[in-house]
């Protein structure tokens, strides 16, 4: 059968920006084998597959890295959203539509709104409430970084697992120049995956004075990714467990995080939270995208 595709920059206005993305838009027919098989193809951090809805949704999405099925991904989301949106598969539409994508981390509402010079950008609510996980050995993440432990900041938080639909392991370091200096160092990855500490897929962050609150780096080598240039998933994650340490016991609180720019693709992701009575109640992700190419491939 003959399938269309669309390659999208996810968390960008230009192209060549952002996170790169597959869509395959009507992916009826294809198994999870050859679904697998087309994401390596691309080799792109993630690609998605669309269904018809199941459960009540508007389209039922699936998201592939280049080595795995994951259960949420946020720029394949945000994506998705936009390829759907762009190409007129969800008909047409005014300033503003809200569509939900059932995924296996469950329902995920979108926003989609249409900017000035016809620009869309979408945002979407994490699908699962704010996990975290106990602290993790700073020496390991260190090593993973190819770091050492005094470029770490650990008065807020040490290194742990947070998840909003994806695990993410969070570290704030202590400024820019540490940010570029760290690499991803496989050895220290894999001792990371070994000390059972859950996914290895590690985010570096930095609090900034410029025109972002934050500046991010994401690692995941042993998915086949050395680095990500937008990770929506993370940095929800992220823009949750900072709200959590906000003092303030209610509030909504916002983040515009820079990614991608040490590895020549800069991208912009806009995150917000909700807290009540010291409780995250909600986080969202969002951002612009762009379309880069389309095509068709045979698949037997």
């Amino acid at each position: 059968m003959r399938y269309q595709y669309f390659l999208c920059d996810v968390f960008s206005d230009r192209q060549f920006g952002g996170n790169q993305l597959a869509v395959l838009p009507n992916a009826v027919g294809l198994r999870t084998a050859q679904m697998q098989q087309i994401a390596r193809e691309f080799n792109f951090s993630e690609s998605a597959f669309v269904f018809p809805a199941e459960a009540g949704g508007t389209r039922k999405v699936r998201i592939f890295t280049p080595t795995d099925e994951v259960p949420f991904a946020g720029h394949p989301n945000i994506g998705t959203a936009f390829v759907l949106a762009a190409s007129g598969a969800l008909g047409k539409f005014g300033e503003q539509l809200d569509v939900v994508f059932e995924e296996l981390a469950g329902m995920v509402p979108i926003r989609i709104c249409r900017r000035a010079g016809e620009r869309i950008w979408c945002e979407l609510a994490a699908p699962e409430a704010l996990s975290l996980s106990p602290p993790i050995d700073l020496a390991l993440v260190a090593r993973a970084a190819n770091l050492i432990e005094a470029d770490f900041m650990t008065q807020s938080h040490p290194p742990l697992h947070a998840s909003v639909g994806l695990k993410f392991i969070l570290a704030e370091v202590t400024d820019r120049a540490a940010l570029a200096r760290s690499r991803p160092n496989t050895e220290g990855f894999e001792a990371l995956r070994d000390g059972g500490t859950g996914p290895p897929d590690l985010l570096l962050y930095t609090r900034s004075a410029d025109e972002y609150d934050l500046r991010a780096r994401m690692y995941a080598p042993l998915d086949n990714v050395p680095e990500d240039p937008a990770t929506g998933s993370a940095n929800c994650a992220l823009a949750g467990l900072l709200t959590l340490l906000n003092n303030a016991e209610h509030g909504e609180f916002a983040y515009r995080i820079a990614q991608g720019v040490e590895m020549g693709r800069p991208s912009v992701l806009e995150a917000r939270a909700r807290k009540r009575d010291g409780v995250v109640e909600t986080v969202w992700i969002g951002g612009e995208s762009v379309m880069v190419a389309e095509g068709q491939m045979d698949i037997a």
